[in-house]
């Protein structure tokens, strides 16, 4: 004769639906977002012309100037003159005061064309270059 117990045994459980519908609104969301902001660029809009049209806000581009092995200054794709440099950089400061400056120097360059730069840099007006590194 079996017997049966009378006590029943509960086990604990998470419900995962509340969890899985908040992913899922989340989800939905990001999605509905993105679109929004996407057609909002692909808008067919003529812009009217101006004198001085550009960006309004500069300060968040930085100068990257990179000084390879030789010693050779370049600065977005272009190899420059240190004059050439100063004046792109003085012209920089003219517009944004606060314009950053990043130099990166191949590891193998001579110590003396990345103090050439540097300052370059603190002669137009920068005040604190950044060094670009990398870790190992």
């Amino acid at each position: 004769m079996l017997l049966k117990s009378t006590v029943q045994q509960e086990t604990a459980s998470i419900d995962m639906m509340p969890l899985i519908d908040m992913v899922f609104l989340l989800l939905i969301f990001f999605l509905v977002a993105t679109t929004f902001h996407q057609a909002e660029r692909e808008m067919q809009i003529a812009l009217p012309f101006a004198d001085s049209s550009g960006p309004i806000s500069t300060s968040l581009r930085e100068i990257i100037v990179n000084v390879d092995k030789d010693g050779q200054i370049i600065v977005s794709g272009k190899a420059l003159q240190p004059e050439e440099l100063r004046a792109l950089i003085e012209q920089a400061i003219a517009t944004n005061p606060q314009q950053k400056v990043t130099l990166r120097g191949d590891r193998n360059a001579a110590y003396g064309g990345i103090v050439a730069v540097l300052d370059i840099c603190k002669g137009s007006g920068i005040q604190e270059p950044y060094l670009d590194t990398v870790l190992e």
